[in-house]
């Protein structure tokens, strides 16, 4: 069950080839970037509701991940089953119809189970200062619980314009460009929730180097 020194992040959508594989492997990126290699104990995985069981992950999203600097290597699908709901502290979907399918399951999973954006709309309004340090030890597990907690008890009050603009949609046989858009919809999408879940900023990209001093050309007399 959900609970104890870890925080389990689950990542769903329909074959687990395009975007949940990059909703983790960015999620773990960023924050391996501001928590350390160790992610705070925060646990990142990922399913599909007809997960690929086995298969790599889809071509053009591992070329969207090398592009974003993260990782694509070594991933493997798999389809969602009842222990990934039952381990999971909180569970990111894809659409709504795979919120619905999550929470059909079972397992008292309704309060902690969100699409992607839905989740993002409603931690933007959470005042940061109310929740643990990150930092602090055992810090960004408590504030992932309480992160959580508060997002749950907004979804009733903060409503999305319309149902579309908490979904992501499926690349899934589309050309690399549209993998690329809905990648970068993703990563748009996350930043607000790990900034959320570990109080810190994106690290600023490194400065460019300063361009190479220019050799007079020889004097001509």
């Amino acid at each position: 069950m959900p609970g104890g020194a870890t925080f389990r992040i689950l990542y769903v959508s329909t074959g687990n080839v395009c975007r949940s594989p990059i909703t983790e492997r960015l999620t773990r990126q960023a924050l391996r970037d501001r928590l350390g290699p160790a992610g705070g104990g925060l646990i990142v995985e990922s399913a599909g509701t007809w997960g690929h069981v086995g298969a790599p992950m889809e071509a053009h999203a591992a070329r969207v991940l090398t592009e974003f600097g993260a990782d694509a290597e070594d991933f493997t699908g798999r389809e969602l089953l009842d222990e990934h709901v039952i381990t999971a502290d909180l569970v990111l979907t894809a659409t709504l119809d795979h919120r619905a399918h999550v929470i059909s399951m079972g397992h008292s999973a309704g309060l902690r189970t969100f699409t992607l954006k839905e989740f993002t709309r409603l931690v933007r309004a959470i005042d940061p200062t109310t929740l643990p340090d990150a930092l602090a030890p055992g810090g960004a597990v408590a504030r992932a619980r309480a992160l959580g907690r508060a997002a749950a008890a907004l979804r009733g009050w903060l409503l999305a314009p319309t149902p579309e603009a908490d979904e992501v949609q499926d690349p899934y046989g589309a050309p690399f460009p549209y993998f690329r858009s809905i990648g970068e919809e993703i990563r748009a999408a996350l930043d607000p929730v790990v900034t959320a879940l570990t109080g810190l900023p994106a690290p600023a990209p490194p400065a460019p180097a300063p361009p190479a001093p220019r050799t007079p050309p020889d004097a001509v007399g």
